[in-house]
């Protein structure tokens, strides 16, 4: 019999019976306490999501058809064992899909579309998911991005030019909502929210006189977006979306690169400064990267701008449209706790779930990932599959996020309730240090059993270790170090 799983049930029928104050101070302090209560609901959980990322450099497709995502290396048969590992019943089971709007759809204002040629594998990806999660009675919710908008649209006139053009600011408009008629109206898709732009506040990619910033430097596509110019492009669009029949898909200001910059540069109170803007406003965006050193790259987990917003708006939901996958280790997951708390967002999109290295130019800053696909055309799945599968599994959307409490800084739980859906109460324990045992009292968990998975850094991948039961309220677990362990009801 597995010894892990020996341990759950040993830990919980030989010392959950104890029962005083803090359980005895966590079993007379040889144990890390914790809490999840079910009962006290934070927000609602819109959930997590899939990212395929088809074209993000090329300058000119037609000489550089750049495919990042890879399912045009692999044969149909591996392509549908990864949408299976992504979508399927037994999958990572996300409720949400980024895509990306490249800037290679239209060649000049006004000219036909070409929706297609760029974006293939991208959109089969997001069908085939789909399907799989309708078959279960589920469905998505897609919110497409602004990648950079196409050369005509900037002062500069090639992609990646630094600065919109005031003259094609309705033309870039319409680039957008056509794009979203289409997904809707073609491809029979459900989009329900467009962004405006790709990391559009980091000025410092271009040099001063903006007269260079060519793809090939390592960059993605982007465009400069002062918080003026996003003030001013959410209420040219919401209009138009409106008049396309699009009414029901929401516009967001677009992906800052953390959310320390979505209020530190200015952009949360430009947005609530204006009435027009702020009453268009349909989601708040940002990517969610986490840098905790002082400089440039600084960008702790803050919730200040969301919560500028939320004092004049408290029905706003907040999305990471992208994170990194980091080290796709168990510090990984306690990024999107600190996202999940205290950023205090309803939903996170990592960044690009497969990759095809060898396509990024310059080599790709942000490796991590869930599948890579190598140019001999095979694949393999990596650790950061099996570390997101413990969050998304448990956090599915409609659900709620709960309080939770951990008195110790090397460990955090993740708590998600039901809240009405036919999903399970699930909370996370993340051990960012050494083997530790813990004791978890849960409050009005819809059950006192529990299905045990974990996954960690040295061998677990999300296996299943058994079950757990509740002794007078608590369960007391001994996790090993740099791992994450997720608790179902049952």
């Amino acid at each position: 019999m597995n010894t892990s799983r020996n341990l759950v049930r040993i830990t919980v029928v030989l010392l959950g019976v104890s029962v005083c104050t803090g359980f005895g101070q966590a079993l007379d302090f040889t144990a890390v306490r914790a809490e999840v209560d079910f009962s006290k609901h934070v927000r609602i959980w819109d959930g997590f999501g899939a990212n395929y990322v088809e074209v993000a450099q090329s300058a000119d497709y037609l000489q550089d058809p750049q495919e990042y995502g890879g399912l045009s290396l692999l044969t149909e048969e591996e392509r549908q064992q990864i949408v299976e590992m992504v979508f399927g019943d037994d999958g990572l089971k996300p409720g949400l899909v980024k895509m990306f709007l490249d800037p290679h759809h239209q060649r000049e204002p006004r000219g036909p579309f070409d929706h297609e040629t760029t974006t293939r594998w991208m959109r089969y990806f997001v069908r085939e998911g789909l399907k799989r999660t309708r078959a279960r009675g589920e469905d998505l919710t897609i919110i497409t991005t602004l990648y950079g908008p196409p050369a005509w649209a900037t002062r500069q006139k090639f992609i990646r030019g630094r600065d919109l053009d005031p003259a094609r600011k309705y033309d870039l408009a319409r680039y957008m909502v056509d794009w979203v008629r289409y997904l809707r109206e073609e491809e029979g898709l459900p989009v329900r929210f467009v962004s405006l732009n790709n990391e559009g506040e980091d000025w410092s990619r271009w040099p001063a006189d903006g007269a260079s910033g060519h793809v090939g430097t390592g960059h993605d596509y982007n465009l400069f977006w002062p918080p003026e110019q996003v003030v001013e492009f959410i209420k040219i669009l919401r209009p138009m979306l409106d008049a396309a029949g699009l009414r029901d898909v929401g516009v967001t200001p677009g992906e800052c690169t953390n959310w320390y910059r979505f209020s530190a540069w200015g952009y949360a109170d430009a947005i609530a400064d204006d009435p027009g803007t702020l009453a268009s406003l349909g989601l708040i965006t940002s990517h969610g990267f986490y840098g905790g050193d002082y400089g440039r790259w600084f960008g702790e987990h803050r919730s200040l701008g969301t919560d500028i917003l939320r004092e004049r708006r408290s029905e706003l939901h907040a999305w990471v449209t992208s994170t990194s996958w980091s080290r796709m280790d168990v510090a990984n997951v306690k990024e999107m706790h600190g996202n999940i708390y205290t950023a205090k967002v309803n939903a996170i999109i990592p960044w690009a779930c497969i990759q095809r290295p060898a396509k990024w130019i310059g080599g790709d800053p942000n490796p991590g990932t869930a599948f890579r696909v190598s140019e001999d055309g095979s694949y393999e799945v990596l650790r950061g599959y099996y570390y997101y599968k413990q969050l998304a599994r448990a956090g599915q959307p409609g659900m709620a996020v709960v309080k939770t409490f951990a008195m110790d800084s090397e460990v955090a739980l993740i708590g998600f309730a039901r809240n009405g859906t036919h999903h399970p109460d699930a909370f996370v324990v993340v051990n960012l240090g050494g083997d530790r045992r813990v004791a978890v009292k849960v409050i009005g968990a819809g059950s006192g059993s529990f299905r045990v998975f974990r996954t960690s850094d040295e061998k677990d991948r999300y296996e299943e270790i058994g079950r757990a039961a509740l002794e007078n309220g608590w369960i007391v677990c001994d996790v090993p170090g740099r791992s994450a362990t997720t608790y179902f009801a049952q």
